[in-house]
């Protein structure tokens, strides 16, 4: 991803190669290890700080409104979400996955689920099914919890129309 976010960069420079990397940490890990001269990394500030690694440039992202949000994943032993008790719904942000068919309306009616049951959805972002030409995966959180009743209903009409559904959380809105 990190490649793709600064190609503008890449096109002002094609003395440049480009090579993929597992991560961008990693990446500054391993020339930093190998005492590579003649090779450099895309990676945060923090990397170069935690491997001592001397940043040749900053800022050259296509985009600096554009954001990588990574999240820790993890089943927890009693899977029930917390009791409501005095916490609203409205505290609550749930995310998940989903794709559907390319065919005319089909974004408009899986969305139209949580429209329908006044869920307020706060982020969608589409991201292309690589291999797969016209294809996405949409990434979408709405306001409340995934054990409402009027989200159950909005995923179980959800689940009609996609191809593939997960539900990647539910937490507090501030997380």
């Amino acid at each position: 991803m990190a490649l793709n976010q600064c190609l503008d960069f890449f096109t002002q420079n094609p003395q440049i190669e480009r090579m993929p990397f597992y991560d961008t940490a990693g990446s500054v890990k391993m020339i930093v290890e190998e005492g590579l001269t003649d090779a450099g990394a895309i990676a945060s500030h923090v990397a170069a700080d935690i491997y001592k690694a001397r940043i040749l440039r900053k800022s050259i992202e296509d985009d600096r409104q554009n954001f990588t949000r990574f999240f820790l994943l993890r089943r927890p032993k009693d899977r029930r979400l917390p009791s409501l008790g005095r916490t609203a719904d409205s505290q609550w942000k749930t995310s998940l996955v989903f794709t559907i068919r390319n065919i005319p309306g089909s974004l408009f009616r899986a969305l139209a689920t949580f429209a329908l049951r006044d869920l307020s959805l706060i982020k969608i972002e589409s991201r292309p099914l690589r291999g797969k030409p016209w294809e996405y995966l949409f990434y979408l959180d709405f306001v409340g919890r995934v054990d409402s009743p009027e989200a159950q209903n909005a995923l179980d009409h959800l689940r009609e129309m996609a191809d593939y559904l997960r539900v990647l959380g539910c937490y507090p809105k501030g997380a």
